[in-house]
């Protein structure tokens, strides 16, 4: 069966996701997430097939095609399990909550996110994509459905009692953070975490890492908060705005950015358009062009707020969420071009004069006869070398590129998911909104305000709560904090480019309801309310492809309390943002580079006129050190203890001390020796950083282990019991990297800190 044979309908057809309606007709017995899809599971005792996605995935796409429209495989998932489709953009509380799952059981996450739970919502076994006959080094996804119905029926104590160990990992991974800290993080955390941002920087093409490469926002609004003040953040961001503004990570015909770079130089991208990826980074580029001047920033924004306009605006003044990345099951088909294509759109004059300046001077590189269009220089560059002003050269481009847009313009468009998310319209308000006041064009502020208005008074419950999503006519479940905390900071930056009070006014009203609904008593906000169909509720730090909305609304209650002329609420809104604070600074001190946006809003929160915790404190330290150190253990699997001598090392006076760390292992894990046996292993590795030195530095020689993740291939680890040894002096940090394995997965990376004190 097709996707597009209709003879069958399923439960989905009622939905309003796009995503959800892609499935409506497979032969699958698919239910929505919700009372009737879990009570039948109880009832009858069947295992829950959960299945996660969002109607701009390419792979939940293929899996659709693949094998949720194969009457076999349906009939199969049919008969032994009750089959759940949860849009990952309606239900972000359920795709937090099962892709940890995944992520603890495969050691990597991503959609389409295939969990099978037990009736009471345990997860037993997760995986993502799986294909319809084994290959990719993947089981068949049938194998896979047989192997775990068999279990369910013949084993089932063995798959609960797994169920209820993986509910017990997932709640310590999701819910069970350190206990809160004595008083917010110190601001420096934003230059520690600027300096491991640093590290990862890529001097020669901007971002960090290597392919594939992403966008990021919360590391670039970590530069932009440093850059006044670190010349390395400047730079960071500058190379990295420019770099993704000329590869074919942005749209050069049409404005806007794709999802991410497959590659190093940002020329090959996931072709999918995001919403949110859109809105943050329009906010960001109109922010450098308002801090350098940059003409290519400004050029960024107006053609990003025009394709935003022309593509994404919905009737109703609000936006859109998503564009596809395919065409009839190809990837970028509406977005590339051959040489034929070129030439012909261009005529044979106009190609050779445009091909060196969009990058089709050159053999093809995507799929073997297609090019992606992007600039391999600046206008800036190429007009010198034209002896052009780049006005005048732009001009000329932009010509020639209306050919271009012509042509692609009669091609079959890729979907657009035409849900309307607060959150996501949020992030676009914001960017709206400081574009128009960067740039001085009002028109830009009104389009953020119309988004506004529909949001704020059509996307409601019939009590007033704000709601999370809205389709044709139909708004749907109570909001999430990131709908509160993105559409709150849209709101204070429409406030700021308008001066329009009643902003400002929906902005308090919403911080107070996001208080009520999700505030945690300990501090900081659930992501969302307390439901029956939840297994645990989170509290997000770390950034992902969004900044963490804890952070975000962190940075909220700071600006609320600064722009209040009342001292009493003013006063409010910065306690609720130091209890936040307080509540997540030992997540932020240990892992600063994670926290990149609350190491941003820790900086904000101390230029308030309030009551400060001493600047010199660092609360990850203990007190009565002395020459001593404090470690906390980052892991389960591994603890570690400190030793320092208090006899000088060395020339008497030079401040030199001995030290031992050891590392104590559990049974069944290890951690990649120094040097680790391959370039991509994470090596165990002590560094100083701030005013501590480390010398004579001496690591032990690695056990050999044959790992069942690599076979054929020996490793050196260290496992049970561990001794670094060196010398150390000054006052600053050490700091201990290590990646805790075993058999079968790795868990992340632990950055772990060591105070170090003279005394």
């Amino acid at each position: 069966m097709s996707t597009h044979d209709t003879t069958h309908t399923n439960r989905l057809a009622g939905e309003s996701s796009p995503y959800l309606l892609l499935h409506r007709h497979n032969p699958v017995d698919w239910h929505p997430w919700g009372p009737e899809a879990l009570e039948a599971a109880r009832r009858e005792q069947k295992p829950i097939f959960l299945s996660v996605g969002y109607s701009t995935c390419y792979w939940c796409h293929v899996m659709e095609r693949e094998s949720f429209s194969d009457p076999v495989v349906a009939e199969q998932m049919n008969r032994d399990f009750i089959n759940i489709k949860v849009d990952r953009e309606e239900r972000p509380d359920v795709d937090e909550l099962y892709m940890a799952a995944t992520q603890i059981l495969s050691g990597q996450g991503g959609w389409p996110n295939s969990v099978f739970l037990t009736p009471d919502l345990k997860p037993y076994y997760a995986g993502t994509y799986f294909p319809p006959t084994e290959r990719y080094g993947r089981p068949s996804f049938r194998t896979v459905l047989e192997g775990l119905a068999d279990a369910w029926k013949n084993r089932r104590s063995e798959v609960e009692m797994q169920a209820d160990e993986m509910a017990n990992a997932m709640r310590h991974q999701i819910q069970d953070r350190a206990d809160p800290g004595t008083a917010p993080p110190n601001p420096g955390v934003a230059g520690r975490s600027l300096d491991a941002l640093a590290r990862r920087f890529d001097r020669e093409r901007g971002g960090f890492g290597s392919a594939p490469k992403f966008p990021t926002p919360s590391n670039l609004h970590l530069c932009l908060e440093m850059a006044a003040e670190r010349a390395d953040a400047a730079e960071m961001l500058a190379a990295t705005l420019d770099q993704m503004a000329r590869g074919g990570l942005y749209d050069q015909l049409r404005g806007g950015f794709h999802r991410y770079a497959t590659d190093r130089d940002w020329k090959i991208p996931h072709f999918e358009k995001m919403l949110y990826d859109n809105g943050l980074l329009l906010e960001l580029y109109a922010r450098e062009h308002g801090r350098t001047g940059d003409p290519q920033a400004a050029r960024i924004v107006r053609e990003t707020a025009g394709w935003l306009e022309s593509e994404m605006t919905s009737p109703e003044g609000a936006f859109w969420s998503a564009v596809d990345a395919e065409t009839h099951g190809h990837e970028g088909a509406y977005y590339v071009w051959t040489r034929e294509e070129l030439f012909e759109a261009l005529g044979r004059e106009g190609a050779a004069w445009l091909a060196p300046i969009l990058g089709f001077d050159v053999a093809p590189f995507f799929e073997g006869d297609r090019y992606v269009l992007h600039l391999p220089e600046s206008i800036e560059a190429a007009a010198a070398r034209r002896r052009m002003d780049p006005g005048e050269l732009l001009r000329e481009v932009k010509d020639l590129e209306a050919k271009l847009l012509k042509v692609r313009d009669g091609r079959e468009r890729p979907a657009t998911d035409d849900k309307i998310l607060s959150g996501w319209n949020g992030t676009v308000i914001g960017g709206l909104a400081v574009a128009g006041e960067v740039l001085g064009d009002a028109s830009l502020v009104e389009r953020a305000a119309a988004a506004a208005r529909f949001i704020l008074e059509t996307m409601r419950t019939p009590d007033g709560v704000l709601l999370h999503s809205w389709r044709q006519g139909r708004g749907r479940i109570p909001a999430y904090l990131d709908d509160y905390a993105f559409l709150v900071r849209g709101l204070l930056a429409l406030h700021k480019a308008s001066g329009d009070q009643r902003w400002i006014d929906a902005a308090s009203d919403l911080t107070r309801e996001q208080i009520r609904r999700l505030r945690d008593p300990l501090g900081g906000f659930f992501g969302a309310a307390e439901s029956p169909d939840l297994l645990f509720r989170s509290k997000d730090v770390f950034d992902g492809a969004m900044p963490a909305s804890n952070a975000v609304a962190i940075l909220n209650l700071v600006e609320l309390s600064e722009r209040t002329d009342e001292a009493e609420l003013g006063s409010i809104w910065a306690g609720e943002a130091r209890a936040a604070l307080q509540a997540f600074a030992p997540m932020i001190q240990t892992y600063p580079d994670g926290a990149r946006m609350m190491c941003v809003a820790a900086r904000c929160y101390h230029r308030l006129d309030v009551e400060q915790p001493d600047p010199e404190a660092d609360h990850a330290r203990d007190p009565e050190a002395g020459l001593g150190v404090l470690l906390h253990a980052a892991e389960d699997v591994v603890q570690v203890r400190g030793e320092m001598s208090e006899e000088a090392s060395g020339d008497a006076g030079d401040g030199w001390h001995g030290f031992r760390l050891e590392l104590e292992i559990e049974p069944g894990w290890h951690v990649q020796a120094n040097p680790a046996s391959e370039e991509y292993l994470v090596s165990t590795e002590l560094t100083a950083e701030g005013g501590a030195e480390v010398r004579e530095l001496r690591y032990p020689a690695g056990s050999t282990l044959a790992p069942g993740f690599a076979a054929g291939h020996e490793l050196s680890v260290y496992a049970d019991h561990v001794e670094i040894t060196g010398e150390v002096r000054g006052n600053g940090r050490l700091v201990l990297r290590f990646q805790p394995c075993d058999d079968l997965r790795c868990l992340p990376p632990v950055t772990h800190e060591v105070a170090v004190r003279e005394g």
